[in-house]
Formats: C-alpha cells, structure tokens, sequence
C-alpha cells in the first residue's frame, strides 16, 4: 500500500512539474507548481518527516505560491511581446541547458553512500524525539553558527534587492516623519455642548453671498388706436 501511494504521488508530481514548464497560462503554471507542493508533501509524510510536509505547506504553498498567483494575476504582462526574442536567444538557451544536463549526469555517476550511512540507518531512533525535535537539535545546536550565517546571507541578499530597485522617481509623495512628529503650529481642543452646533465656540460661517436680484419682467401696455 505504501508503495502504490509512492508511486502515485511521485507519478502525479512528476506530471505537475512538467506541465509548470509547458503550461501557456502563467495562472495554469503556479496552479500545477501548487499541486506539486502537495504531491511532495505527501511524499515527505511517506518518508516520516512530517515536519518537512507541513514547512512545505505552509510556507510554500500558502505564501510563495499564493504570491506567485497574486502578482501574476495583478500584472498587465504581454506575454506575446515576451516570446519575440525567444528564438534569438534559443541557441544560448540550449547551451546553458546541455551544460546543466551534463552536470546532473556526472552527479548522479559519481553519487555514492558513505560508508558510514548504513550503520547510522540501522542505529535505533529513541523512542522519545520526534523528527521535529531532532531536526531543532541540528539546526540550533550542532549547526548554530552555519544557519545564523545562511541567515545573515538572506538578509544581505534582501538589502541588497531593495537598494537596486530603489528608485528617486519625481513627483511622488514622501513622508516627512521629522514633520508630523513635531505638529507645527497649535491645535484647541473645543468641548462643543450637544445641540449647541458651532455658534457656542466662536466659529461664525461665512453669509452666503446675495444672489443678484433678477431683472423683472417689463409689462408691454397696449398702445391706443390714437397713437
């Protein structure tokens, strides 16, 4: 049974990859990469690592993949324009491909096990820590320094994005903190009785300009027969 729902996972997963690089509508393409964090998912529940599973939901599936949808949703994108370079540009394409291709070979020919491997599979789990647990012992204890530096590399990374994309663009309006801090000038605070309105406290509305008068009509007499 375990192997039937690995199989099925794995071949659904698969699908839903390749249909993310062929898909024509970029909202098709993160709806399949979706069905694919799912698929992983279940993949990694089958594995027993539950918290993988649920990291892999959460963060991916209900934040990446939902800001994936919302921006492309959201930007006017002409994607006809974007395919007009695309044959220009299909033998660099090919290289850089063949090159990755050839790089995933030689990885996979030369992978091998440490010997040390098989002992610590056969090496009995204590009973008492959970995956999650053991997992939080390697990050925060065993490898503190390595992840507070991955860390320190993402941030770097996100100044670093800020910054060149920031743009002086005129025109715009900016917030001056300095000022609405200070409040220049000086503010009373009235208690205005109910139904009193606004005569009470001094604040006169202005008289409505007149209105110029309008011209009356003028009444034609009948003229007499001697005129």
């Amino acid at each position: 049974m375990t192997a039937l729902a690995f199989y099925l996972f794995a071949g659904v997963l698969i699908a839903s990859a390749v249909m993310v690089v062929t898909a024509r509508n970029p909202v098709h393409a993160v709806l399949y990469l979706i069905l694919g964090f799912f698929n992983a998912a279940a993949l990694f529940l089958i594995a027993g690592a539950e918290f993988l599973a649920m990291i892999l939901v959460i963060v991916y599936v209900g934040a990446v993949a939902v800001l994936f949808l919302f921006v492309v949703m959201m930007l006017d994108i002409d994607f006809a324009q974007l395919r007009r370079g695309l044959q220009r540009h299909a033998p660099f394409g090919a290289v850089i491909g063949g090159i990755l291709l050839l790089e995933l070979l030689l990885v996979v020919a030369l992978w091998r096990l440490a010997p040390e491997a098989a002992a610590l599979r056969a090496a009995p789990v204590p009973p008492a820590v959970d995956n999650t647990e053991a997992l939080g012992r390697i990050l925060y204890t065993d490898n503190i320094y390595l992840f507070q530096l991955a860390g320190l590399i993402l941030l770097v990374a996100m100044i670093g994005a800020i910054v060149l994309t920031l743009r002086d663009r005129p025109g715009t309006k900016r917030q001056d903190i300095a000022r609405q801090i200070a409040r220049p000038g000086r503010i009373d605070l009235l208690r205005v009785p109910t139904g009193a309105g606004i005569a009470t406290t001094g604040i006169l509305r202005p008289e409505p300009a007149e209105a110029p008068a309008a011209a009356k009509p003028v009444a034609h007499q009948p003229q007499g027969e001697g005129h």
